[in-house]
């Protein structure tokens, strides 16, 4: 919710280092705080960090994106000053900071388990890994300045970590949910149809991101967006009637009711969200509402997927 509220309000470059903000702990409130060659310097700052990383990039036989990296001159360049963007900015850097808090209390708490229950151990581990790397590439999508594939890896990363926390909660619970093979691979190609059109958003928005740097007013950007945008909508009704489907199978088949149901609605809630920002010109405040949304269809995908093949996986018995 929070990283929609920074895109949605330009925020991203709000701090331009990591992990202070302008080099302190407690982010400024106007210019006349930074020294009067604050964008030269951390142009310079973002500059070393990203030759560090494009070595990264050619270690892993990516070259070419190493190269685009730093010959980009567009990176290199420094928003002016903005009090509102560093604290949007700020205000998400702290909510990280709290989620890693949690993420180590958890591994704290799930460490007795790792002789017993070795499972929910090495999850937590992994999720408190994940988060670590996904902090550092939060750096990473800062010092590119914002650069699309950063952000989409970014984005990504955090379904991964989502996805873990449901495995582990799935781990620890011991409903069930009787399900045919055949439901269950409608359910895969219902979840694998959301992440297509998760990345297809996240070109959308990149998109969008652009259009924001140019003189064309907010009220025309889905105009000129183009072929990306009617293939990111249209993709929607397809999402809709493999669920809608989904939805008649597993009532047919099952009862369960609440999850497949919870999916329709907040399906057609991404929809209307998506509509609303087609046609009353990409409002702010929808957008991270839509983001969440599709988190929110990830993740009940994800519960309802493992209430289908619990079994062997459960660690913990209620009863």
């Amino acid at each position: 919710m929070v990283g929609g509220v920074v895109r949605s309000t330009g925020s991203g470059m709000g701090c331009p280092d990591w992990p202070t903000c302008f080099g302190k702990i407690v982010p400024p409130t106007s210019a006349e705080q930074l020294p009067s060659d604050y964008k030269e310097f951390y142009s310079a700052y973002r500059h070393a960090k990203n030759v560090k990383f494009a070595k990264y990039l050619s270690l892993i036989g990516l070259d070419e994106t190493a190269d685009q990296l730093l010959d980009d001159e567009s990176i290199r360049e420094e928003a002016d000053f903005n009090a509102t963007k560093t604290w949007v900015e700020y205000i998400n850097r702290l909510v990280g900071v709290a989620v890693g808090l949690l993420i180590i209390t958890l591994v704290w708490k799930a460490l007795p388990l790792r002789t017993t229950h070795r499972r929910v151990f090495l999850f937590s581990v992994l999720t408190l890994v994940t988060v670590i790397i996904q902090g550092w590439f939060g750096s990473i999508v800062v010092s590119t300045n914002l650069t699309t594939w950063t952000i989409t890896i970014h984005m990504f990363l955090a379904l991964v970590i989502v996805a873990f926390l449901i495995y582990m909660l799935h781990l620890v619970e011991s409903t069930s949910v009787k399900a045919s093979a055949g439901t269950k691979w409608l359910l895969i190609i219902c979840m694998l149809l959301l992440l297509v059109q998760t990345f297809l958003g996240t070109e959308v928005r990149s998109l969008i991101d652009t259009l924001a740097g140019t003189v064309i007013p907010r009220s025309r950007w889905v105009e000129a967006l183009g072929l990306e945008f009617v293939v990111h909508r249209s993709f929607s009704w397809s999402v809709l009637i493999v669920h809608v489907i989904l939805l008649i199978r597993i009532r047919k088949t099952t009862g369960d009711k609440i999850f497949p149901l919870t999916l329709i609605i907040l399906i057609l809630g991404a929809i209307l969200t998506g509509t609303g920002m087609a046609y009353f010109g990409v409002p702010a405040f929808l957008q991270p509402l839509h983001l969440v949304l599709a988190t929110l269809i990830f993740g009940v995908q994800l519960k309802l997927y493992f209430r289908m093949n619990t079994g062997s996986d459960l660690m913990f018995n209620k009863a």
